[in-house]
């Protein structure tokens, strides 16, 4: 290799070095920081969007007692919505708001729905079904109910089987009615009645026999209140029952009214445990999105 070409290689590898000594470091990204008052404030806003909702719009309910039986069973999970009879002090999720008469927007229940009420001097939700409205006169006699001087109509059903689980174990509610079915699955065989109200709401109740609450002086619902009772007549705290007894001491004030039941979501029969394999198995079968819109006769009377 004569000199001109060495002399060419050393600037060409000169040049090179020159420009790998020009060549910035690189840097590694700068890692961006978590902005935590932010975070904190989408969650805020999610959580109040929640309450909106449930407060304004619709919620979950659970039933807890047999009161409405044999429609709801201990275990239900419902859907009520908020709006139907517009909102009042009990519409929050937490009943934060003063007591105040009147409604926002408001219209009364029809005859037979069933509707989420707070009673006058509690906090917790509770769940009957409407009987009488305003001017209304109500009675009972022997377990019938009179409106207005006209009995309700009350048809015998054949017994209904009701299987025994952990949240409906009979024993306690309804002794000696225990039974089994075709299959040899133990029930609880109920002794049914439909009642049809003027409207022509339609639905089954649970009639046990003679007991105290069969009888109700003739009462007039006032203004801006309603009657209520469960469908476990002989089982149930409700505006037949004196506030001393654990009831709602007559009609309650139509504010008190937090929503109307629309469908129950899902069941659970009580055998729920921490162990995931027992999850699905205590859901019951048959119950998801039955709704609870009472039936209706085609032809109706006031």
């Amino acid at each position: 290799m004569d000199q001109e070409t060495k002399d060419k290689h050393m600037a060409l590898e000169n040049l090179a070095g020159n420009e790998t000594a020009q060549k910035p470091e690189a840097r590694e990204p700068e890692k961006e920081k978590t902005d935590w008052i932010g975070e904190i404030k989408s969650i805020a806003l999610l959580l109040l969007a929640v309450l909106a909702f449930h407060s304004l719009v619709a919620k979950p309910f659970y039933i807890p007692s047999v009161s409405m039986m044999p429609g709801l069973l201990v275990g239900d999970r419902l859907i009520v919505s908020k709006y139907p009879y517009g909102w009042s002090w009990v519409s929050p999720t937490f009943h934060i708001v003063p007591r105040v008469s009147g409604r926002l927007f408001g219209s009364l229940p029809e005859r037979g729905d069933i509707v989420i009420l707070t009673p006058k001097d509690a906090s917790a939700d509770w769940i009957k079904r409407v009987i009488g409205l305003p001017g209304d006169t109500v009675e009972l006699r022997g377990g019938q109910i009179f409106l207005n001087g006209q009995p309700v109509q009350q048809e015998i059903q054949p017994d209904l089987q009701v299987p025994i689980d952990a949240n409906s174990p009979c024993s306690a509610e309804f002794p000696g009615l225990q039974g089994t079915n075709d299959s040899g699955q133990p029930v609880c065989n109920l002794p049914i009645l439909r009642e049809t109200l003027p409207n022509g709401v339609s639905y089954n109740i649970i009639d046990l026999g003679p007991k105290e609450t069969d009888d109700y002086a003739p009462l007039v619902v006032p203004e801006g209140q309603v009657f209520v009772m469960g469908d476990n007549r002989d089982l149930s705290a409700d505006s037949r029952v004196s506030m001393r007894n654990g009831g709602l001491d007559g009609p309650i004030p139509w504010e008190n009214i937090g929503g109307r039941a629309e469908f129950i979501t899902f069941s659970l029969d009580g055998s729920t445990t921490l162990n995931p394999l027992t999850w699905l198995s205590s859901f019951r079968s048959g119950r998801a999105f039955t709704s609870l819109r009472p039936d209706k006769a085609a032809t109706t009377t006031k």
